[in-house]
């Protein structure tokens, strides 16, 4: 039996025109705050080209348990009160990662 798929969260991020650089520095500079936790396999940021100040956040865990512990932590809770100046609004969306079709430039 191969490895469990993981958890995925989808964040969308609407920044406060003008504080897009802010908030990308920020955000790398506490992101170890999620990639140091043991069951965060991975996160990245978008920056998307369609939508002025919209950002896309995407992490990866071993399972929905140890996310939901994580985003309960202070540390999380800390983080987000960091952040929360920065963004006009914002979504997320969760789910169980069930398939991986790598395409032909990833071999």
């Amino acid at each position: 039996m191969g490895h469990p798929q993981p958890f995925r969260i989808i964040l969308t991020m609407h920044i406060h025109p003008g504080r897009e650089q802010e908030f990308e520095q920020t955000w790398l500079r506490i992101g170890d705050g999620v990639t140091n936790h043991p069951a965060n396999l991975g996160q990245w940021l978008i920056r998307s080209e369609d939508e002025a100040s919209t950002y896309v956040i995407i992490s990866d865990w071993v399972d929905e348990a140890q996310f939901r512990e994580f985003e309960q932590s202070p540390g999380h809770l800390e983080h987000r009160k960091i952040l929360h100046p920065l963004r006009a609004s914002g979504s997320m969306v969760t789910g169980t990662v069930l398939a991986h079709l790598p395409g032909a430039a990833a071999t």
